[in-house]
């Protein structure tokens, strides 16, 4: 049906102990082939497999994937009209489904709730499953209630799925779900196929869209931002350059987030600039990458945010841009949160530990698998650390020079004005407050501007400096920062690299996706006819062939409906609808 030739990594065993009847908690990264481990057993075992899906919008092109291949599923949400959602329930209640998608709160609406028995469930299968944790990185009220499922039907599979969760995370969902240490399976959460790379906001806009230019014109991605302004900005200025960029967060109306949603799942090349209301349960598997022109929340959210690229396996790319005022702005938030003294105590944590792996020397993967407790030695060779290794240098001395010129200003002004003192600027302001006659003014003058700044993000980052979030962003000095004026404490700083104007030459993209052997004119006419036939379905053009398989048609060149048969992802129903109408395009193509 699914059109593979064999199991991934440890998804045959997962699959045969939830068939057995047992439950599971499955870690798995993005792309790693998570939703088979409950889609098999829910065709295998009697009765229908009920999915808890987190986004009515992305339900319909699940389920119109999986009738692509055969499968019989449908969904059940407040999309459907009255006639649609009685015809689903007759389907149920016939036990010709083999899956159905719900949101948690129809669940477990009461009148929903008290009927499931009624459909004889082979399985309830939790996607997105860290959304029960109370202190993980998405948690959401509405998933505690699926507790009960449990209680309930205590011999039906539960299985829970997730990309993200650490140890924390995934002893909490365990525990709520009563799934015993026997039933957790990770399988590692390394995404190789990812480049990691994370550069200073300089000329932010101008380094995305040379990113974007010389390796991925004419593909898909997402954007994160954090403000909805800045969303509307980029998208704006994206489009003003010749790219299909729409803009998604909470302030557009319902329909523009599903317009735009729409077309991002439906079209070839679209990028989706968006805050993190974007993304949960996105199942477009060429996404060639994901930027952030903002710092996320966590590692967690990072890891996450940038599992979107690559679903398919091929080269993908997360690409991040950030400064001091992301960290300020992020510590802001966690400081002025209403939880508990607890809970902003676990978001300063993981806030620092995201900081800490943006200023890292070392391999980006490594840093990365480690915080989720997987020994990794690298180098990985696929992030910016490893391909262009960072300089470090001896800080000690710069830093000592900042610190005393917070310290003689008061600790009351921010990082500009800072600046300004060390570099010996007489400007309005400094002659104003007559800074000018501290013995710090002009004593920087060995350092940039742009390089001071950097001093001071990496001393923030290193809580040798705070931010006071509560003010106007005014530099302060820390209980640590003592020790280093003291002389008792060095300090060791990556150097920042100057980035190079780069001659104007005619763009060109770098090849990382295609094999040498594929015929890249090739893929573009079957990338035009998947095209032609989704927008006749109505499904996205993923739901007919993913990228991979066109890039397998195009170097591999089947003659016959056998050979074309063994093209990976090519189960009995695709080719029996699809086989012979991109034969017949390969060999028109070849005249």
């Amino acid at each position: 049906m699914f059109g593979y030739s064999a199991f991934r990594g440890r998804q045959e065993e997962i699959i045969s102990h939830v068939i057995r009847g047992n439950h599971a908690l499955i870690i798995m990264p993005t792309g790693g082939g998570k939703s088979l481990c409950f889609q098999i057993p829910a065709i295998v075992r009697r009765g229908v497999g009920i999915v808890v899906s987190p986004l009515i919008a992305l339900m319909k092109d699940q389920v119109d994937g999986l009738r692509q291949l055969g499968i019989r599923a449908a969904y059940l949400n407040s999309s459907l009209s009255h006639h649609e959602r009685l015809a689903v329930e007759r389907s149920l209640r016939a036990g010709v489904l083999d899956l159905l998608y719900v949101a948690p709160e129809r669940l477990m609406t009461p009148a929903f709730f008290d009927r499931i028995g009624d459909f004889s469930p082979a399985l309830f299968a939790i996607d997105e499953a860290h959304c029960i944790a109370q202190w993980g990185h998405d948690f959401r009220p509405e998933y505690l209630e699926l507790t009960r499922l449990r209680d309930r039907f205590p011999d039906v599979p539960c299985i829970a799925v997730t990309a993200t969760a650490d140890v924390a995370t995934q002893r909490e969902v365990r525990s709520r779900l009563d799934i015993p240490e026997s039933g957790l399976f990770i399988t590692g959460f390394d995404r190789p196929n990812i480049r990691y790379r994370v550069e200073t906001q300089t000329n932010q806009k101008k380094r995305l869209a040379r990113f974007i230019d010389s390796e991925y014109p004419r593909e898909a991605g997402i954007v994160y931002c954090l403000s909805r302004k800045k969303v509307d900005r980029t998208a704006a200025w994206l489009a003003s350059r010749g790219h299909m960029a729409l803009p998604y967060h909470a302030g557009l109306t319902q329909r523009e987030r599903q317009q735009n949603q729409e077309r991002f799942l439906h079209d070839e090349c679209v990028i989706i600039v968006a805050t993190i209301a974007f993304g949960m349960g996105i199942d477009k598997p060429n996404v060639r990458f994901v930027a952030h022109l903002s710092l996320p929340r966590s590692i967690e959210a990072y890891y996450q945010e940038t599992g979107r690229a690559g679903r398919d396996g091929l080269l993908a790319d997360a690409w991040m841009s950030y400064g001091l005022g992301d960290i300020t702005t992020m510590r802001h938030i966690v400081e002025s949160s209403e939880a508990d003294e607890r809970y902003r105590r676990i978001e300063r944590h993981k806030l620092d530990a995201l900081v800490g792996w943006c200023e890292s020397t070392v391999c980006r993967r490594k840093m990365l698998l480690n915080y989720f407790g997987e020994p990794y030695e690298g180098p990985c060779n696929r992030c910016d650390n490893c391909l262009k290794p960072v300089e470090e240098w001896d800080g000690t001395v710069p830093a000592m020079k900042v610190m005393s010129a917070i310290k003689r200003t008061g600790e009351r002004f921010g990082a500009g004005h800072v600046i300004d003192v060390l570099l010996g600027n007489e400007t309005d302001k400094i002659l104003r407050y007559h800074h000018e006659c501290l013995p710090t003014f002009g004593v920087g003058t060995e350092l940039s501007s742009a390089a001071w700044r950097g001093v001071i993000r990496q001393l923030v980052a290193a809580n040798l400096l705070q931010v006071d979030v509560e003010g106007y962003g005014s530099l302060m000095l820390t209980d640590e920062s003592l020790a280093v004026l003291r002389g008792s404490r060095k300090v060791s700083l990556r150097r920042v690299r100057k980035t190079k104007r780069r001659a104007k030459t005619k763009k060109t993209r770098t090849v990382r996706v295609y094999d040498a052997s594929t015929d890249r004119d090739l893929f573009e006419v079957l990338r035009n006819l998947r095209l032609e036939i989704s927008r006749k379905q109505g499904v996205p053009p993923y739901a007919v062939f993913n990228d991979r398989t066109l890039i397998e048609m195009a170097t591999a060149r089947p003659r016959t409906l056998k050979a074309f048969g063994e093209l990976h992802g090519v189960g009995e129903v695709k080719l029996r609808r699809y086989g012979r109408r991109f034969l017949d395009a390969m060999r028109k193509y070849d005249g």
